[in-house]
């Protein structure tokens, strides 16, 4: 079952030998942690409360999880990319100029999403646009970025796995944005998923017709075009959908979830925009349903992202459906963290990776 961490988890006496036991209840109560099943259940402790099984079981599969899958490590081909691995940095992090993406890849990512670039230079959103939270951080910081001017730092990075993210109002803009870019982006990725920011990202990418219009406009350039949908929505799968008839070559899923906090103190939201986006590890849960429906519904690849900061979060999302994933918030405290999750993902006898990809769905 894997070892006991440290959340008031621990072992007490069962007939069955190994069986972990929740020490003390509400009502004083010792739980076994499996499920009532023969031959466990006329062997277990009388005195063990059934009723909290399920509960119990909950804790045990999301706070006691050991790596019980590896994967073989190789060239991976996904949404009209290849990478060296399956670990990609999210736009938004560390992906400002053309040296920071270097460095991101250098601690061993196999491709790297920079910033979202667009039509006009933008300062951002006053702040303070970026404050962390439990689980977390909550950031507003409006699609500062340098427009055009931002093909500089990409040149440094002539034939490297880079792919830009690109934002517009309507789909000429978006088709505007990526022309600038044809020659220098390795891909295209659509930030159509922004919840901060009036008038692009979400405000187009929550409407599948403005989706399947901004996606078109881009896939017909010819160079790969991932598509990053938002999880605002009620059903995710219409927009993954009409990113896929506009001519997507991925999905990425999921941008961070629309959110807010206050301060009591000040009797204000601490955001300067007051709204922004929650992402890390609170998320992640979100992120993995997203990717599970979007793998039922859609036939072209899928990027997980949202939270992931392991190598067991990177099997649990690859289980769901996702071919590739992305890692942002956890690279603002451990840069290098894509070599630590592929020393612990990858082994010379794991299984092929296609093995797993969706094996979630019964």
């Amino acid at each position: 079952m894997g070892e006991v961490k440290y959340l008031g988890i621990k072992k007490g006496f069962c007939r069955v030998e190994e069986h972990q036991l929740i020490g003390k209840t509400e009502y004083g109560r010792e739980i076994c942690g499996l499920p009532a099943n023969p031959p466990h259940a006329k062997d277990c402790e009388p005195g063990h409360n059934h009723q909290y099984w399920g509960g119990v079981n909950i804790i045990l599969v999301l706070e006691i999880r050991t790596l019980t899958v590896r994967i073989t490590s190789g060239t991976v081909l996904v949404g009209g990319m290849a990478l060296s691995n399956h670990l990609l940095l999210a736009a938004g992090v560390l992906g400002t100029t053309g040296s920071s993406l270097a460095r991101i890849l250098a601690c061993g990512a196999g491709g790297v999403v920079t910033k979202s670039i667009g039509p006009y230079p933008c300062e951002g959103h006053p702040g303070p646009c970026v404050v962390e939270t439990e689980g977390g951080l909550l950031n507003a910081m409006g699609l500062p970025n340098p427009s055009r001017e931002f093909e500089g730092e990409l040149q440094v990075l002539a034939g490297k796995p880079v792919i830009l993210s690109i934002y517009g109002g309507n789909p000429d803009e978006f088709r505007t944005v990526a022309s600038w870019f044809a020659g220098t982006a390795a891909a295209f990725e659509l930030n159509l998923s922004c919840p901060h920011a009036a008038g692009y990202g979400a405000a187009l990418g929550t409407d599948p017709d403005l989706v399947e219009a901004c996606t078109q406009a881009v896939s017909s350039l010819g160079l790969p075009t991932w598509v990053k949908l938002t999880p605002n929505v009620t059903d995710i799968t219409l927009c993954g959908k009409a990113a896929e008839r506009g001519g997507a070559s991925a999905l990425v899923a999921i941008n961070t979830v629309k959110a807010m906090r206050i301060s009591t103190e000040l009797k204000r939201p601490v955001l300067g925009n007051r709204v922004g986006g929650l992402s890390g590890k609170s998320i992640f849960p979100v992120a993995v349903r997203c990717v599970y429906e979007l793998y039922e519904s859609c036939r072209i690849p899928i990027i997980g992202c949202g939270g992931i900061s392991s190598a067991g979060d990177v099997i649990e999302m690859m289980m769901a459906g996702a071919s590739a994933v992305q890692i942002g918030t956890a690279v603002k405290d451990y840069p290098c963290i894509f070599r630590s999750i592929a020393t612990d993902l990858y082994s010379s006898d794991g299984v092929p990776p296609d093995t797993i990809v969706g094996c979630a769905h019964g």
